[in-house]
């Protein structure tokens, strides 16, 4: 109540990946290791109550199998943290996993957003592996709450155009960021949406933020 949405700009996929030494190429795969060996893997996040954190302590309860969370202060140090073998696995965006997945460092193993990604075609989603869990990644633009439904309104058709525009699209595309430019109404239901996906899981993983 206390915020006007305005819109929700872009979108950007999350990648579940794995240190190539697990030798597994399947979230199926990693779910049945992870079952025969509770708590002994760790996994990296970009800190405590971040989307990194949240997605894989909602692929540990989907998937009933125990891990351990080791934060990180930036997703630069997290896949570095995978790639070192200091945590096994992590779900990062997709900008910072993808130089060192080609580079055979890591293995993607899904995506985490609803729809397979328009960048990494051929990694499939969570929910197509068989984990009912979606991770977006997304960037909105809000007005404090009293601000008049026109205004919101003439900035929400202004900011659309704007990431509408082809220079724009090709510079979010280098970013792996796919534009949405969603109404208002649209992004409070988004927002809802959000709220009422992450609540439980908090809560059922005691997601402290420090």
């Amino acid at each position: 109540k206390d915020i006007a949405p305005i819109t929700q700009l872009v979108t950007q996929p999350s990648v579940l990946a794995v240190n190539p030494d697990l030798k597994v190429d399947t979230v199926g795969q990693l779910v049945a290791l992870l079952k025969a060996n509770p708590g002994h893997y760790n996994f990296a996040s970009i800190g405590n109550g971040s989307l990194s954190h949240l997605a894989m302590e909602a692929i540990a309860i989907k998937s009933n199998t125990k891990l351990v969370h080791v934060p990180y202060p930036s997703s630069p140090q997290a896949i570095t943290a995978v790639i070192r073998n200091d945590a096994q696995m992590a779900c990062l965006p997709a900008i910072a996993v993808l130089p060192q997945a080609k580079a055979g460092k890591v293995k993607m193993l899904a995506v985490s957003t609803a729809r397979r990604s328009l960048y990494l075609p051929d990694v499939p989603t969570l929910k197509e592996s068989g984990i009912d869990v979606e991770a977006d990644a997304w960037n909105g633009l809000i007005a404090p709450g009293a601000t008049p439904k026109a205004i919101v309104d003439a900035i929400n058709k202004d900011v659309v155009a704007i990431i509408r525009e082809p220079a724009v699209r090709e510079k979010l595309a280098a970013q792996l960021m796919e534009p949405v430019g969603s109404t208002p109404e649209q992004f409070r239901a988004q927002v809802d949406g959000e709220i009422a996906r992450w609540a439980p899981v908090i809560k059922a993983a005691n997601v402290k933020v420090n």
